[in-house]
């Protein structure tokens, strides 16, 4: 026995109910089911942000918002000029969820709890009848040509389903990829994207907490990000960091994170301007100990450590510095070499680059040109973006689109 319903979205997570609730508001006819492999739903969104939700991002041009991305940004242009992160927050102070920017751009529920979100979304779902069934783990998808018209089957580990338009929100699901491959869609593999570097170095060791804003690049590539750098316990982290690993996932993964990275602690100032500044230094406070304070806007003890690092003992004062050790402080002040040996993954925020090829969407509807009423929202495509609420961003925008076009 088959349930039918108009619309079947696979995947209770941000972009399934989004998905979901815009269709139903739309239409109220029509009879729309979330299917969910596990027992809970939103989970993804309950530790999100620290388990308070970074919705969204107060960057509300299109055209600046798709920078973000580190894969998709051609592609999200069109999209964003029909919902983009303005119409985010209408969207959810008409549901009577208030947002708040921080002075990164990050945008919260005031409430600063995540449970705020997924009480909108299920509150919203119950009052528009749409029917949210868990533990339904899909076992296979396939278009079923009948005498009655065309539908699209999902059978799960307990039901059969048929529906006119699937759905599928499924983020990156190995085992949805690997049945959208077998009807014919090309899958790019899937390689962790925020992440940050394992380094073992005693310039770092005992500096966990400390943070400088930086420029970094990865060696022998033209990888290069700049910003706060924060040190870590295991390493290296923050949102310089962060950007790398995003721009940089495929290449990093090709490496197998085994790479050299070029720290410059001064961000934009070049070895031969630095070399200067500190012979004016030797000049200025020749009577005093270099170690003693940093001249730069960067913390004491980084200073402190570099200083050590290059050949100078901890009581040398300015003036006894030799050519050798000006040089050397000036190349651990902007070309330090640090060796990565592996990765951690940033906080709960496991996010991949990889997916169905953006080739095989059509992004006036997100829907694929493969099969007709088969549609995606959400990570499940080859999408991603860095940090700070853009990965919500997309999963807005892409059901909306679907929502709009079914």
């Amino acid at each position: 026995m088959n349930s039918k319903y108009d619309i079947i979205i696979v995947g209770a997570g941000a972009a399934g109910f989004f998905t979901a609730i815009n269709i139903v508001e739309k239409n109220s006819k029509l009879k729309v089911a979330i299917l969910e492999r596990g027992k809970e739903v939103l989970t993804k969104v309950r530790i999100s942000g620290g388990g308070r939700c970074n919705v969204t991002h107060a960057c509300f041009i299109p055209n600046d918002l798709v920078k973000f991305y580190p894969r998709g940004e051609k592609e999200l242009r069109g999209p964003f000029h029909q919902f983009c992160s303005g119409d985010t927050i209408d969207w959810f102070e008409k549901k009577g969820v208030e947002l708040k920017i921080e002075d990164d751009g990050r945008m919260f529920p005031i409430s600063d709890s995540s449970q705020t979100i997924i009480d909108c979304f299920q509150d919203a779902a119950k009052k528009l009848g749409i029917d949210i069934l868990i533990n339904q783990s899909v076992q296979s998808l396939f278009k079923s040509e009948t005498l009655e018209g065309n539908y699209w089957k999902v059978e799960t580990n307990s039901e059969n389903f048929a529906c006119q338009k699937l759905i599928l929100t499924t983020g990156s699901n190995p085992k949805i990829w690997e049945m959208l491959s077998n009807i014919g869609h090309t899958i790019i593999e899937a390689v962790p994207s925020l992440f940050t570097f394992n380094i073992k170095d005693n310039r770092i060791k005992d500096l966990m907490g400390l943070s400088a804003f930086a420029s970094v690049k990865v060696k022998n590539t033209k990888l290069e990000s700049s910003g706060p750098l924060l040190i870590t316990h295991w390493g290296m982290s923050g949102p310089g960091i962060l950007r790398l690993s995003a721009w940089g996932a495929r290449i990093l993964a090709e490496k197998k994170y085994q790479f050299t990275l070029q720290v410059n602690w001064l961000n934009d100032l070049t070895f031969e301007e630095t070399l200067e500044k500190l012979k004016e230094l030797k000049q200025e406070h020749s009577k005093k100990a270099v170690s003693k304070k940093s001249p730069f806007e960067f913390p004491n003890r980084l200073w402190e450590s570099l200083v050590l690092a290059s050949t100078i003992e901890f009581e040398t004062k300015w003036a006894d510095l030799t050519k050798n050790q000006l040089v050397n402080l000036a190349n651990q002040l902007t070309n330090g070499e640090f060796q990565v040996n592996g990765k951690s993954t940033f906080k709960e925020e496991f996010v991949t680059a990889g997916g169905i090829d953006l080739k095989e969407i059509n992004f006036k509807t997100m829907e694929s040109k493969l099969h007709e009423n088969l549609f995606f929202a959400g990570e499940i495509v080859n999408i991603d973006a860095i940090t700070g609420g853009f990965n919500f961003q997309n999963a807005w925008t892409s059901g909306f689109i679907v929502a709009k076009a079914v």
